[in-house]
């Protein structure tokens, strides 16, 4: 038969029509459009094209009557991937012990059709319902021309990813409770970026704090790094105590200022001591970037270019600087925000109003000390500890990268543009070593829980720490300052930095910035999110705030 599609399910019993595509038990039936019936003997007509409205209906009927009656290979075979998909589909019955399943359809939205899952999870004697939602997508195999759901992990659940299961049975990490300096308890729930740590937190140490396994409903990665993710508890265990250096007053800041803006997220840490004081996140894919991101840092990265440039003899706080409109180098010309220019500046003044090309007239005096490609690195890491893929902070974490680079692209460096890649939770670490003139490594959990070792640095000479906070104070408070008016409601002695950093295909520049009010630093990012001050500024602005 030829034309649209139709399910014919009888009973879970296999049914054979002349012209049907048999899927074991699940069979899917085509008609032409005037009802007419090919020859047997006629070969079969391989179909083009996107799938019409019925095929996407038949197929997904059928795939969702194999999955909830917990026929996995039928159900695979559904699928455009069934070596891939039948393991998970057979183990969501046998492994995750789900069942009762009942599937519920929504309106398609093209070749996507959304769904609700109902089931019950029963294990040794022990039974949670479940409930969740997601979509799948309908495509027209490339070879046989049927129409099959494209298999993607998140067609069994949305947080489900390539390798990972869906199991139940007594946990494998003891539970754990996070609390914060004070010994009030962090949930999940009342702080919803700290759930990826907290995971991360029991599977580190939950067996060393004292706690017993519950039985739960988990997705365990294949990869032995990736914390198992919970997604129901059937009996609970006996939480162990993991004290944290996270401050809940200041937690509960940066959740609600992350809020204002999607794909955000922000870091603050004690310049005094290395603490992390609050880690939030508000994106889509859950990931915790405040740790782990690794973004251009746009022009925030001049504070460690500033002190580059002070530590080489190129310039000091009060030196003349040229900042013009436009400054070419290596073939490549690179502009000020709308061109503007200084004339007569200082670097503090530079530094204040964000100019680009004075730090990148830095290129030439350094270059012809042979310095220019490798003296931003060499900065980063030996006085603000970045780059050596060494901090042990208790959680997983990116640790910057500030690679060798030439031409034009050592300029871009310089803003914080070309290969230089930081987390908030980097920037917010180089804020604070400006602010105390040492670098002390960022933790969430004490060194002596396990005696790991931290990262070390040498401290930055005193006039240049110095210079560095003058000029982030000047730029926080000065009527010409990039940052005075986002820092215009935080109190105390403070400082910032604004970044803007451009990515390639996006409309939008990624909002960076950088501030330290007395004894709290932090740093965020607003992807897509304009000029510094505008987006990442106020984020950054409240989080001090409630320190």
């Amino acid at each position: 038969m030829r034309g649209g599609a139709k399910v014919a399910i009888a009973g879970g019993a296999f049914v054979l029509v002349a012209g049907g595509l048999s899927y074991g038990a699940y069979t899917v039936l085509f008609e032409d459009g005037s009802g007419g019936i090919t020859s047997a003997d006629a070969p079969a007509e391989v179909r083009t094209g996107p799938p019409d409205t019925k095929e996407i209906a038949a197929t997904s009927k059928a795939f969702f009557a194999a999955w909830s009656s917990g026929n996995g290979p039928a159900a695979s075979q559904l699928t455009n991937n069934p070596v891939d998909a039948e393991p998970v589909l057979t183990g969501y019955s046998t492994e995750a012990h789900i069942e009762n399943v009942v599937i519920t359809p929504g309106a398609a939205a093209g070749a996507t059709v959304p769904y609700t899952v109902k089931g019950t999870v029963s294990f040794e004697g022990k039974s949670q319902p479940l409930s969740y939602s997601s979509t799948l997508t309908v495509v027209r195999g490339l070879t046989t021309g049927k129409p099959l759901v494209d298999w993607q992990p998140t067609v069994v659940h949305p947080q489900l990813t390539k390798g990972a299961t869906i199991v139940t049975g007594e946990s494998s990490d003891p539970e754990i409770e996070m609390v914060d300096r004070n010994g009030k308890v962090l949930t999940k729930e009342e702080y919803p970026s700290l759930g990826p740590v907290i995971g991360e937190l029991r599977e580190r140490y939950g067996a060393q704090a004292g706690g017993s396994a519950g039985i739960e409903t988990s997705i365990e990665s294949s990869d032995e790094n990736t914390p198992a993710i919970t997604l129901l508890t059937l009996a609970k265990g006996k939480p162990g105590k993991v004290q944290t250096t996270i401050d809940a007053n200041v937690q509960a800041a940066a959740e609600k200022a992350v809020k204002q803006f999607g794909e955000s997220s922000v870091a603050a840490v004690q310049p005094s001591t290395g603490a992390i004081r609050a880690i939030a996140n508000n994106r889509a894919d859950g990931f915790n970037a405040a740790t782990q991101g690794s973004l251009a840092p746009g022009s925030t990265m001049k504070i460690i270019t500033a002190a580059m440039i002070i530590q080489n003899g190129v310039g000091s706080i009060d030196s003349p600087v040229e900042c013009p409109s436009t400054v070419p180098w290596y073939g490549v010309t690179f502009h000020n925000l709308k061109d503007f220019s200084i004339p007569s500046g200082t670097l503090r003044n530079a530094f204040a109003q964000s100019c680009n090309t004075a730090f990148i007239k830095a290129v030439k005096p350094l270059d012809d000390k042979n310095l220019a490609d490798t003296a931003l690195g060499q900065e980063a890491r030996d006085y603000f500890g970045l780059g050596q893929d060494n901090w042990k902070i208790g959680i997983k974490s990116f640790d910057g990268s500030i690679p060798e680079s030439s031409g034009a692209e050592t300029a871009a460096s310089y803003i914080g543009q070309g290969k230089v890649l930081m987390s908030p939770l980097n920037m917010a670490s180089v804020t604070a070593t400006a602010k105390d003139g040492a670098f002390r490594q960022p933790y969430i959990v004490a060194r002596d829980l396990d005696d790991r070792p931290f990262a070390t640095a040498q401290q930055l000479p005193g006039g240049v720490a110095e210079q560095l906070r003058e000029m982030m104070n000047f730029t926080a408070t000065s009527s010409r300052g990039t940052a005075t008016a986002a820092m215009a409601p935080v109190g105390g002695y403070k400082g910032a930095k604004t970044g803007s950093a451009e990515v390639d295909g996006q409309g939008k520049s990624n909002s960076w910035f950088a501030g330290f009010s007395d004894d709290l630093a932090a740093a965020g990012v607003v992807q897509s999110g304009g000029h510094g001050g505008d987006a990442a500024g106020p984020v950054v602005a409240a989080v001090l705030g409630a320190g």
